[in-house]
């Protein structure tokens, strides 16, 4: 039975009190104990509800990668009785904007690395206070200032900034009286977090992951691992952001129920010091996407690490290529594991059992979660026909927040949630995604929705119309093409490109524009992306 009464919270409390004197995180070299985690997200919890003006149910931004202070901050706050808000550090000040003032965030914390997007836009939004981390605050103090200082004054990589009622982060770890922590009085019901997603229109929503939502999935991959996870004894790897609902499933509840070691790596993008990070160490599991095995499957370094103790390797956010789990197995001797899932899932729906692993599916329904395919009209379509997939389950969102009509658009009344994806459910029950309804594309694991880039393009002056697709790549799995219509000839690709990097993050630019005197359009005017893509 999947248990929907308890919150994350309890779940921390459990672990920590089970798990005490286990290592949590590593990052950079510092590890964190079960106890420590305890203790250090209890005062920042304390400093919540003591030293702002914050209530229980307030929204809290987290704009941070993947360093200590991330379970941290999301655990002190959820122990504050707060609704914590993921936040991309990659995020434009538009993007940011958006998301700040849609949740109605009253509280922010930035890494001082990132903070520029944050200074830009946090005089137009709700948010009282800002904390500030940099990244070596939770080290020891010598290694602290050494991490903190080149950073700022060698490497130069943090900015300048200044933010009203701005408190460091260090600051919130004392000055509190722990024995006047009240703890929180979330019931399951209540909302955890606000996970943005794009959705079906490309227009930034929040979905509300209620405590039994976070909990429920916890327990669901659980059962579907079995003994791939060996009580208090894993060590996965986490490249990939905690702010992703994915690796906030795997790493901050699955595996920290199960009193488990992460290694969190702040850049995956730097490959080779992402293998630095990984010598000596004996993972035992490993949680990634296509594109990032690619890159790491080219790198020599990669290949001479010790796998003999690796047992695990999921694979999600995006196809996973027969070349790239064939690589991966060749030189890891590990086979991925491939599963299925979206933010309004929490997100886990389908995965691969260890023991029977079908490459070339996403597995099959997790414990407690049942699926059907429909037609346009809403039929059910017969097993081994593609239809749309449906979803219903205790991990299944609340809803968007602040959005009913959004809502209504994907969840009926009867819990079932549309995925705007295509699937065919094989005789065996294992799933197979055989297209995306939508027009979504997916940049390395990140979505990009064709409505927010064209939004952003047609705000420049001399463009009159604009239409993104998505084109194959071998690297990130998709690239962003852009089309559009000119008012101005002279206007160049690189204009185009330089102006959108301006205004998005770097996963959505479009890597090529091409210029058209019109776009295919329907008879009502609309138009139509179809006929863009290159003939298959």
């Amino acid at each position: 039975m999947i248990d929907t009464n308890s919150t994350v919270v309890e779940v921390l409390n459990k672990a920590c009190e089970t798990f005490a004197a286990n290592p949590a995180f590593t990052c950079l070299g510092r590890t964190l104990t079960y106890a420590e985690l305890d203790h250090l997200s209890l005062q920042f919890a304390c400093y919540l509800q003591q030293k702002t003006g914050l209530k229980p149910g307030d929204r809290i931004a987290v704009q941070l990668p993947n360093i200590l202070q991330y379970p941290v901050v999301v655990f002190g706050a959820l122990r504050a009785g707060l609704t914590v808000v993921n936040t991309n550090p990659l995020y434009t000040p538009r993007e940011l904007l958006h998301q700040l003032n849609d949740s109605g965030a009253k509280a922010l914390v930035v890494l001082a690395n990132i903070g520029k997007s944050a200074a830009e836009v946090i005089a137009q939004t709700s948010v009282e206070q800002v904390i500030v981390t940099e990244i070596g605050d939770l080290h020891h103090p010598i290694k602290r200032v050494l991490i903190n200082s080149v950073l700022k004054y060698i490497k130069r990589d943090v900015p300048d900034l200044q933010f009203p009622n701005q408190v460091s982060f260090r600051q919130t770890l004392s000055g509190t009286d722990l024995s006047r922590y009240e703890p929180s009085a979330h019931e399951p019901n209540d909302v955890a977090v606000l996970q943005y997603t794009g959705g079906t229109t490309g227009v930034a929503k929040g979905a509300m992951l209620t405590h039994a939502n976070l909990v429920a999935n916890m327990q669901q991959v659980r059962e579907m691992l079995g003994e791939g996870i060996h009580i208090g004894k894993e060590l996965f790897v986490a490249p990939l952001p905690l702010y992703h609902i994915y690796a906030f499933t795997l790493h901050c509840m699955t595996l920290l129920a199960a009193g488990c070691q992460t290694i969190l790596i702040p850049n995956p993008r730097d490959i080779p010091a992402f293998v630095k990070m990984l010598k000596g160490q004996r993972i035992t599991g490993f949680v990634g996407l296509n594109t990032l095995f690619n890159a790491l499957c080219r790198d020599q370094g990669f290949a001479q690490l010790d796998f003999s103790a690796l047992r695990t390797t999921a694979s999600g956010g995006m196809a996973l290529t027969k070349e790239a789990a064939k690589r991966w197995h060749d030189i890891t001797g590990c086979v991925v594991s491939e599963g299925y899932g979206m933010t309004e899932t929490s997100p886990v729906v389908t995965v691969n059992p260890p023991s029977a692993i079908q490459q070339g599916t996403v597995g099959l329904p997790v414990p407690a979660t049942e699926l059907k395919l429909v037609d346009e009209a809403g039929n059910t379509v017969p097993t081994g026909e593609p239809g749309e997939l449906c979803v219903r389950g205790p991990q299944v969102m609340k809803g968007y927040w602040q959005r009913p009509e959004e809502t209504a658009k994907v969840l009926d009344a009867e819990g079932w949630l549309k995925t705007g994806d295509m699937a065919v459910i094989q005789d065996d029950g294992y799933v197979r995604i055989v297209d995306r309804k939508k027009d979504m594309i997916i940049v390395s694991g990140f979505n990009v929705y064709p409505n927010e880039i064209e939004d952003v393009v047609c705000m420049h002056g001399d463009i009159v119309e604009a239409a993104a697709i998505g084109l194959p790549d071998p690297k990130s799995g998709e690239q962003v093409k852009l089309f559009v219509v000119s008012s101005d000839p002279a206007l160049t690709e690189q204009d185009v490109i330089e102006f959108c990097r301006k205004n998005l993050t770097a996963y959505k630019v479009p890597r090529s524009v091409e210029f058209r005197t019109e776009l295919p359009k329907s008879n009502v005017g609309k138009i139509l992306r179809r006929e863009l893509k290159p003939a298959a």
